[in-house]
């Protein structure tokens, strides 16, 4: 009968399991503060580096000037980038180590984010008292910025760059006034690159297709998507660890373990879920930007990548948001089509980006200077 009945505390059948379940506890309790310790020191990380650091004019610091230029936009946060400070003179190089081969085969983000590294590096030079001279370095497939004194001064693009973010959410879809229309296009225009606008509801809903159809695409490819796992950092420690890439809540998700992240992705992760986000994150944006440079080579790659970020900084300093919506122009099949709807003929889209205005997402982090600085 004994068989049948509780055991009491204390029996020899009953501490083994006590003693198992206490473990069990346990541990999961230092896993849960782990957690809830990273989180802080995140929270602290992202604090100390989304603000602006006191300089000296008299005596600028290189590594101060590539500090903000970390802070630029790059596609996955994958910060592409190696920097080498001389007199007078800061040159920007791809980090082809860090390259995305399945989302973007010919590197077109990847130097893309060079020009958003470099306007970022010019706002702030400006700010101290230094004028930068672009050059593209067409033997080290690069950016040669070489400066000079100049007066200082503080634009609203410099004091944005520590409020700029993706903001991948919902807008709440109001429109933009004409004097916002003005100032963002005067602020984004360049010569030689396009810079084209749709606000009006129907071309949203054409672009919410485009983009419908290039996620699906997108979903069927392994390799795209074993390449995006690779930059997603499902919890905070792990974006601590590596100071790249996707951090979950950046992109609306939960920090979880990486197993449950992994585990979600392989029950959730699929292209009809991700076109109903998107289509609604479309249509509650105030319009929709479409950026193209004057030719399709590495040059003018980055010309458009400086002109995104300039558009970025200004809708920051203007209380607007900003995300990248690139899947059009990133699966080749559809690129071409998409070129001829919105009025480009045979030029090739670079960027498209969605503004309005929406709620402060977590940030992101990025690698300390000394990682990127030769």
């Amino acid at each position: 009968m004994r068989g049948y009945l509780p055991a009491e505390a204390g029996t020899p059948e009953v501490e083994p399991m006590i003693e198992s379940s206490t473990r069990n506890v346990t541990a999961e309790t230092k896993r849960m503060n782990a957690g809830v310790r990273s989180k802080e020191r995140h929270s602290r990380a992202v604090s100390a580096l989304w603000q602006h650091r006191p300089f000296d004019r008299a005596h600028v610091d290189p590594a101060l000037l590539v500090h903000y230029a970390t802070l630029a936009a790059s596609s996955h946060n994958t910060q592409p980038w190696k920097f080498e400070a001389g007199r007078d003179r800061i040159t920007i190089l791809p980090d082809l180590t860090r390259r995305c081969p399945a989302v973007d085969p010919d590197d077109h983000h990847l130097f893309a984010s060079l020009g958003c590294a470099a306007e970022n590096l010019l706002q702030a030079a400006r700010a101290m008292g230094l004028e930068g001279h672009v050059a593209y370095d067409a033997t080290r497939s690069g950016v040669r910025i070489d400066f000079e004194p100049a007066t200082p001064a503080r634009s609203a693009l410099f004091e944005a760059i520590p409020q700029r973010q993706c903001s991948r959410c919902a807008y709440d879809g109001s429109t933009l006034s004409a004097n916002e229309l003005r100032t963002l296009e005067a602020t984004s225009r360049s010569a030689g690159t396009a810079v084209l606008w749709l606000t009006d509801p129907g071309s949203k809903e054409r672009m919410a297709e485009y983009v419908a159809a290039g996620n699906t695409a997108q979903f069927v490819d392994r390799a795209w998507a074993s390449e995006l796992r690779s930059w997603i950092r499902f919890n905070a420690r792990e974006a601590l660890a590596t100071g790249d890439g996707l951090y979950g809540p950046v992109m609306g998700s939960p920090d979880v373990p990486r197993w449950l992240g992994m585990l979600a992705m392989r029950f959730a992760f699929s292209s009809r879920a991700q076109n109903r986000k998107d289509i609604a994150h479309i249509r509650s944006s105030s319009a929709i930007v479409v950026i193209a440079s004057g030719s399709d080579d590495r040059e003018h790659w980055i010309d458009a990548g400086r002109c995104y970020e300039r558009l970025a900084l200004q809708a920051a300093s203007m209380g607007l948001r900003t995300a990248f919506i690139n899947q059009p122009v990133e699966v080749p099949a559809l690129r071409s089509e998409f070129a001829t709807f919105v009025g480009l003929g045979a030029r090739r889209p670079d960027l498209v980006v969605r503004i309005g205005r929406g709620p402060q997402m977590p940030r992101s982090l990025r690698r300390p200077v000394s990682a990127v600085l030769a």
